[in-house]
Order: C-alpha cells, then sequence, then structure tokens
C-alpha cells in the first residue's frame, strides 16, 4: 500500500484558519486590557476604601483627643471652684450653701466634704440629683481611697485623685467613683482637706454626651480593657472603630475610649468618585503643570531676550573697542566700536588667526610673537600697554590695549577678551596741552619781567662796580702821567710806559665787563621772548673760564679757596650761555656768602662738572657747586625757591627762584642736599649737545 499523503488545506479552511487566529489575538489582547482595568478598578477600590477607613479612625482620634481635652479642662474648672469655697474657720451654713450650688451647676459632682487635718468630718453636702447610700465606715477607713487619695495630697502638696472604685446606691445599682483631695492652707498651716467627689458616667454624661454622634459610644476603661463607665447608643454596624486616650490626672489615670460603628464602604460610588476625581487631579495637575512650565519658558525667553538686548545695546554705545578670540587665537567677537575704530566689518575680522589687517605691515612678526607670549599663558599688564593699528584706509593710530581671560560658567579659561581705546585723541589733547603749558610759561615769563628787573639791578651790580673801580684807577694813573713820558720812546721801558699799559688793560677789562653786563641785558630780552635758538654747545670749561674771574676776586675778599674739576672727555651742553653762567655765578656766589661766617675756618668753594644718568637717547651732564657753610635749616629749605624770600636783609630772594626757571627751561632739574660732614651741595644737570646747534 502507498503511504498516505499529506492532506493540503483548502483556501476556504486556510481563511478559517487566519480569522480564527486573528480573532484569538484580538480576544487575547482584549483579555489582556481587561484584566488590567480590572486590576485597577480593584486597586481603586481598596485604596478607596482604606481612604475611607483611615478618614474615620483620624477623625475618631481627634473627637477621643477633644473629649479628654474637654473632660481635663472641666476638671481644672471645678477644681478652681472648690478652692474658692471659704475654707478658714467658714460658717457651716455658708459653706453649705456654697456648696450646694456648686453641686447643682456641676452635675459630675455627686458629694463634696470638709474635713480637718485627722481627716474627721466637719460638714458636707450631697448632689440632689443622685442619691447615694455612703457607709461612712468603710469611707473613714485608713484603707479607703479617700485616705489614700489625701495621703497622695498631702505628699504632693496639691490636689490629688483617687483610683476610681464601685459606690452602691440605694435602689441596688452602684456606679463607679472617685475621689479628688484638696489640701486647705492658711499662712503655711494646714486646716484640713476638702474632698469632692465625682461619678465616673456622670462625667461621661455632662462632659462628653453633647458631642457624641449616635453611632458613637464613649467609656471609661481599666488599663486591661475593664469598663468602668460607658455612654451611648448601643447601634451596631458591621464595622467598629477604636480610639483610647490617656485621662492622666495627679495620683491617678484613666482611659477614655471611644467606639464608632460604621457600615461598609459604598464601593461603586467610591469608585466612580475616585476615577473621576483621579482624573480630574490628573488633569488639572497636567494643566498646571504645563501652564507653569509655558510660562517659566516664556519668562525665561523673555529675560533672555531682554538680557541680549541690554547688552546688545550696551556694547553698541560703548566707545571702547572689543575683541575676543578663542584659544587657538581666531577672532569670535567684535563690538561695533572696534569695527568703526579699524574701518572693518565683522565679516572680514571673525575667524581670522595667524595676522589681523589692521596690524601694520612692518609690525606684524612683533604682533604675533607677542600673541605667541599670550597664549603661552603670559598675562598681560593689568594697566593695560600701548601698541599702534592701522585704519583700513592705512592711517596709522595709537591704542591702549588692556586683556583680560575669559572664564566660563564651569571655570574653564576659554580664551582672550581685550579692550581696545583709541588714545589719538588723548595724544592731540596731551599736545595742545604741552602748546598751552608752553603759552603759559611765556606768560609767566612775561609777568616775571618785574622780576628780571630786580634781578638786573643785582646782577649787574658787580660788573657795573668793577667797570667803576677800572675806571677809577685810570683816571688815577692818567693824572700821575706826564707828556714827557708820553713822547718817550715806545721800546724804552719806563715806568711811564708802564702805567700806560696798566691803562691800557684796565680799559680792556671796563669794555669787557660792559660786554658783559649787555649780554646779561640781551639775555633778559631773549627770556622773556623765548629765544629757543640761543641755545649752543658750550663746553663746561669754557663756562666755569666766564665765571672765576668775578668768583675769584669775592673769594679773595672773604678768604674762599676756589677748587673747580671737570670730568675728561665730557661732550659739551645745549644751553643759553649767558642764561646758564648767571646761574653758575648765583649759585657760587651764595656759596660763599654761606661761609661768610667766623666759626667757618677753613672755607672752600668746590665746583665740579660730570656726566649724570643717561640713556642711548638723552644725554646729561650735572653741575656741583659744594660748600662747608653753615647749612640750610629745614624751615629755610621749604621756601627757599620761592620768589622773594630771602634770609639776608640785603638780599631781594629772587636769584635760586630765577636759576631754577632757567634750568627748567632746558629740561633740566636743579636741587640741593646736605653736604657731609657741613655745607651744602646744590646740583643742576643740562642737556648733552648731540652736535647741532639749536
Amino acid at each position: 500500500m502507498d503511504p498516505p499523503r499529506a492532506v493540503k488545506p483548502t483556501p476556504v479552511k486556510r481563511t478559517l484558519l487566519q480569522r480564527w487566529r486573528g480573532a484569538w489575538r484580538r480576544w487575547s489582547l482584549w483579555t489582556a486590557l481587561v484584566l488590567l482595568v480590572v486590576s485597577m478598578l480593584a486597586t481603586m477600590v481598596w485604596l478607596a476604601g482604606r481612604y475611607e477607613a483611615s478618614q474615620v479612625q483620624t477623625r475618631l482620634e481627634r473627637d477621643t483627643a477633644d473629649a479628654v481635652s474637654d473632660i481635663r479642662t472641666a476638671l481644672t474648672h471645678n477644681l478652681q471652684s472648690l478652692q474658692a469655697l471659704p475654707s478658714d474657720n467658714p460658717s457651716h451654713l455658708a459653706w453649705e450653701v456654697e456648696a450646694s450650688d456648686l453641686l447643682r451647676n456641676r452635675r459630675e459632682l455627686v458629694r463634696i466634704e470638709l474635713r480637718d487635718a485627722n481627716l474627721r468630718m466637719r460638714t458636707h453636702v450631697q448632689s440632689p440629683y443622685r442619691p447615694v447610700a455612703w457607709d461612712m465606715r468603710l469611707r473613714d477607713s485608713g484603707q479607703s481611697d479617700l485616705t489614700i487619695a489625701c495621703a497622695n495630697a498631702r505628699r504632693l502638696g496639691g490636689p490629688a485623685y483617687s483610683s476610681s472604685y464601685f459606690q452602691p446606691h440605694g435602689d441596688g445599682l452602684g456606679s463607679e467613683m472617685m475621689e479628688l483631695c484638696v489640701p486647705l492652707s492658711a499662712s503655711g498651716r494646714p486646716l484640713g482637706y476638702l474632698v469632692a467627689t465625682y461619678a465616673l458616667q456622670d462625667i461621661l454624661a455632662n462632659l462628653v454626651g453633647h458631642n457624641l454622634t449616635r453611632s458613637q459610644e464613649a467609656s471609661f476603661t481599666e488599663a486591661d480593657g475593664t469598663r468602668l463607665a460607658v455612654l451611648g447608643a448601643a447601634r451596631r454596624g458591621s464595622r467598629m472603630f477604636s480610639a483610647q486616650h490617656l485621662l492622666d490626672l495627679p495620683g491617678s489615670t484613666l482611659v477614655l475610649r471611644m467606639d464608632s460603628w460604621h457600615s461598609a464602604p459604598s464601593l461603586f460610588p467610591n469608585v466612580l468618585t475616585a476615577l473621576v476625581t483621579a482624573m480630574s487631579i490628573a488633569l488639572v495637575t497636567v494643566m498646571v503643570v504645563l501652564v507653569r512650565d509655558n510660562r517659566r519658558r516664556l519668562r525665561a525667553e523673555r529675560d533672555l531676550a531682554d538680557a541680549l538686548a541690554f547688552r546688545k545695546a550696551m556694547e553698541d554705545s560703548l566707545v571702547t573697542g572689543l575683541r575676543a578670540r578663542d584659544l587657538e587665537g581666531r577672532i569670535t567677537y567684535v563690538n561695533p566700536a572696534f569695527c568703526e575704530m579699524v574701518g572693518f566689518s565683522p565679516q572680514e575680522l571673525l575667524g581670522l588667526s595667524m595676522s589681523a589687517p589692521y596690524w601694520p605691515p612692518e609690525r606684524v612678526e612683533e604682533y604675533r610673537h607677542r600673541q605667541a607670549i599670550r597664549f603661552a599663558g603670559t598675562m598681560p599688564p593689568r594697566e593695560g600697554f600701548e601698541s599702534e593699528f592701522m585704519r583700513k584706509d592705512g592711517t596709522r593710530f595709537p591704542v591702549l590695549i588692556i586683556e583680560a581671560p575669559l572664564i566660563n560658567a564651569q571655570g574653564q579659561h576659554t580664551g582672550w577678551m581685550s579692550a581696545f581705546l583709541d588714545i589719538s585723541e588723548q595724544r592731540r589733547v596731551e599736545e595742545l596741552s604741552r602748546a598751552s603749558q608752553e603759552r603759559l610759561q611765556a606768560t609767566a615769563r612775561l609777568a616775571t619781567v618785574g622780576e628780571m628787573a630786580s634781578l638786573l639791578s643785582h646782577e649787574l651790580n658787580q660788573p657795573l662796580a668793577a667797570i667803576s673801580s677800572y675806571a677809577n684807577g685810570s683816571i688815577n694813573l692818567l693824572e700821575h702821567a706826564t707828556p714827557a713820558s708820553v713822547g718817550a720812546s715806545a721800546g724804552a721801558s719806563t715806568p711811564e710806559h708802564d702805567a700806560l699799559e696798566d691803562v691800557r688793560m684796565a680799559m680792556r677789562q671796563i669794555a669787557r665787563q660792559a660786554e658783559r653786563a649787555g649780554r646779561v641785558i640781551k639775555s633778559v630780552h631773549d627770556f622773556v621772548r623765548r629765544r629757543d635758538q640761543a641755545r649752543e654747545a658750550v663746553h663746561a670749561q669754557q663756562l666755569l673760564d666766564a665765571i672765576l674771574p668775578l668768583v675769584s676776586l669775592q673769594a679773595r675778599k672773604l678768604g674762599v679757596r676756589v677748587n673747580t674739576s671737570i670730568e675728561p672727555g665730557l661732550a659739551p651742553a645745549l644751553c643759553d650761555r649767558t642764561m646758564v653762567e648767571q646761574v653758575l655765578l648765583n649759585l657760587a656766589r651764595n656759596a660763599m656768602q654761606a661761609m661768610d661766617d667766623p666759626g667757618v675756618r677753613n672755607r672752600v668753594l668746590d665746583i665740579r662738572v660730570r656726566r649724570a644718568a643717561s640713556n642711548p637717547h638723552n644725554g646729561w651732564i650735572e653741575f656741583a657747586v659744594t660748600d662747608v657753610g653753615t647749612g640750610i635749616p629745614p624751615e629755610v629749605a621749604e621756601k627757599l625757591f620761592t620768589p622773594f624770600f630771602t634770609t639776608r636783609p640785603e638780599g631781594m630772594g629772587l636769584g635760586l627762584s630765577m636759576c631754577r626757571t632757567v634750568i627748567e627751561q632746558h629740561g633740566g632739574f636743579l636741587g640741593f642736599a646736605p653736604n657731609e660732614p657741613r655745607g651744602t651741595v646744590f646740583t643742576f644737570t643740562l642737556p648733552v649737545s648731540n652736535g647741532a646747534t639749536s
């Protein structure tokens, strides 16, 4: 027999199989979805039940705590009322009246007793609402609750409560009672005790009952759960909730228990409420979150736009150029002020790194080297440095550059920020200031014409005196000369011939001194007119040779020895010869006058010339005039160069002031310092001539 062949499914069977598989998938999907929904509903139902039970329990515990608080407040109020009863030798009738009123107003009180210090009964009153058959033998026994409460009160020095005890009534029933013992005293002397008896059932009825609902029950219980007093309906439900709270009293402790009965929670209304509430809360929460997020995003965008607009407006209003570069040296930012400064647009500058179009071509390598040093980590000077930039049209202008590192929010160094100040206007202002200063100096020179006039009379006194002396000598010689001697042979050496030669020498000196006086007047005129072209290259020896004859005359008169010293190889000074001679003459004369004192024995005037501190561009020569006189006191040194200040009666106080003016016009400095061991040294500097006469 042939083996059976596999039967291929027909198209109809194949279609039914595909439909069955699709239906099975859909059924499985819906089953899973239904199970998910059922589980969610069951979870929500359970959560709703738990929530309702927790709410009921919370309310019951809150009611129990409130009831305990009400009981404690009422007991405290009753204690205050009991203490207000008269206790110091009261009248029994008056005391009984007030105690009866208190019992009528406080129904939880059953009996009030007044006892002496030995707990013997003095008087008592009883509540009219609850008749009780009291057994006084048990009540006054040494082990009664009353005795124990009063013993605790005496030990505590204040009110004390007793434990609860059962007190039978006359009708065959009974109730739980509790004693309150209050010690009485006057001026520190014990008077007795005030005893109040509470009924626990009445405490519940009068202090708690008005707040109980129909489904609640309140009771006082012991620690083991035994109920002492109960108040409430006997209504029962499918579920009971209980809450307990301690009523802690001095000497005793009670437990207040409250029970509440509730029916089973309404599952379906709770589920629907929970679903709607959850969906509403979720929808409101989502909307609140979306609105808050949208507002926060809009506020952040608005703040960012305001900050960007403020920064853009601030940067556009700056006259200081700003440029930012990254760590590779690429320009990442320029502000409009920088673009206007160099004449290039931001598109032409951004991204450049190796060289900038505003660098002068001859200084590109220098600037690249400086940039490499900066990127190597060398911090720039905080006060900035000056440089030179080139505009797009080729004009050069000086700039002040201040650089600082760029630090991001993470504290990382990301580049460099540079600030540029165009100091062309500053240079122009400085030039105007210099020209204005020169004009002020010219004005000051014109203002000192009067001072110069006084100086002329001061300085021309010696040459004119010399002229007068030589003229008088010549007259005397001519008076002794004879005509015969005059006609003698020129080659014969006779006294008359020698006298004529002396006359000729004297007349030549007269002419020389007169010429010198004329030069002084001419130098004053040139000083007023500020003739810079009068300056010439003069060797120091020539200046000294011009003043030494006059210095020697005064030196011989005052007994002063004059020493001069000039450093070898000294270059000539560029100066106004006549004015500098006057400075040297004034300083030398002042030095000799400072030594004109009987206390100065060895009088030496030392004039030295040497090379001063110089550099490759500017050279200076220093002149020093030193004396060994009495020196300059500190109070005189402060006013030494002030015009018209002098310490000599015959002086005018203009010599040193004019000397400083002359030296400062040459660009030098005139100063003084003490000479060790005594005396003063005056020094001034003059510029070295560069080989051209100005």
